[in-house]
């Protein structure tokens, strides 16, 4: 609905109009912060295997997550033939035998999560709805482990599976996969927290992914020549406590001390009981830790 008023005003070259564009109030519902979080958190979980993307962005992501799933497809085919009494590798193990695949799509994704914002400089856009910055925090952290979460939880579900057709135990392999799950999601919340945080330093992905990467391979490398030096040198009590500096040293850490997995250590050596809880306590600060960098990266709108 539009009208037009003419003005002359003395001394104008010509006519002046005033128009009525009929803006009008919105009457429907608000659907609030709620709707906001769950939208924000869908479509960033959707975005990380190129869902509602270009066929390109899909490639990487449902590749990486075969590649997850191929060896344990492989472990089930091999306990079914020669009907072996237990699986290849533990539940809680295989994540930590697959880091590598794990660590390249936490260096895919996390940088697309929310480098893209910040190059585009969107954020300003997300906060003029109803969502404040711990919705934002909250959404994508929670979005980058759902993510990481399936991508380690579908081949452990194929174990399971295969391991109940080669008829082993039920109650020990329901057991054996009630201990991976548990070892996946401290998994999934450290490596979203700490891919979320490095690729939010930067609005450049390329510099992101770069970053991811080095993170989670520069420690584990010095880790792991480390703990062999130690080993060699016979102080095998030092070889628990150096896992505490890696990422997925930690994880392996906890899962070999508390979810019946066996540790890739040097000589499998385990960290003890108490190292053990040191383990699992550092994971759940570097997890808090990187929720609150978070949270103080995105203290600003304008970013």
């Amino acid at each position: 609905m539009t009208s037009a008023h003419p003005a002359s005003p003395s001394g104008a070259a010509g006519d002046a109009y005033i128009h009525n564009i009929g803006y009008r109030h919105y009457d429907g519902p608000r659907l609030g912060r709620a709707y906001a979080r769950r939208s924000l958190f869908s479509q960033s979980l959707r975005g990380s295997y190129g869902l509602g993307r270009s066929a390109k962005s899909k490639v990487l992501p449902l590749l990486l997550l075969v590649a997850m799933c191929l060896p344990a497809a492989i472990m089930v085919a091999v306990t079914v033939v020669t009907k072996a009494d237990a699986l290849l590798v533990g539940y809680s193990r295989y994540a930590v035998y697959l880091q590598a695949v794990i660590g390249l799509y936490l260096a895919a994704q996390a940088p697309q999560s929310v480098s893209r914002d910040l190059r585009f400089k969107s954020i300003p856009l997300y906060f003029s709805r109803p969502i404040e910055r711990v919705d934002y925090v909250a959404s994508k952290f929670a979005a980058m482990a759902a993510a990481l979460f399936i991508l380690t939880g579908i081949p452990l579900l194929i174990l399971y599976v295969g391991a109940l057709l080669a008829k082993l135990d039920f109650l020990e392999q329901t057991k054996g996969l009630a201990q991976g799950l548990v070892a996946v999601v401290l998994l999934s919340l450290l490596f979203a927290g700490i891919g979320l945080v490095v690729s939010a330093v930067t609005p450049r992905r390329g510099f992101g992914v770069a970053a991811v990467i080095a993170v989670l391979t520069i420690p584990y490398g010095a880790v792991s020549a480390v703990q062999g030096i130690a080993f060699i040198q016979g102080n095998e009590s030092a070889v628990g406590w150096l896992g505490l500096f890696s990422p997925i040293t930690l994880i392996d850490g906890v899962q070999s001390t508390f979810l019946g997995g066996s540790s890739s250590f040097p000589n499998g050596l385990a960290p003890t009981t108490s190292a053990g809880f040191v383990y699992l306590l550092v994971t759940l600060a570097v997890i808090v830790g990187c929720y609150a960098l978070l949270m103080r990266r995105y203290r600003k709108a304008g970013l």
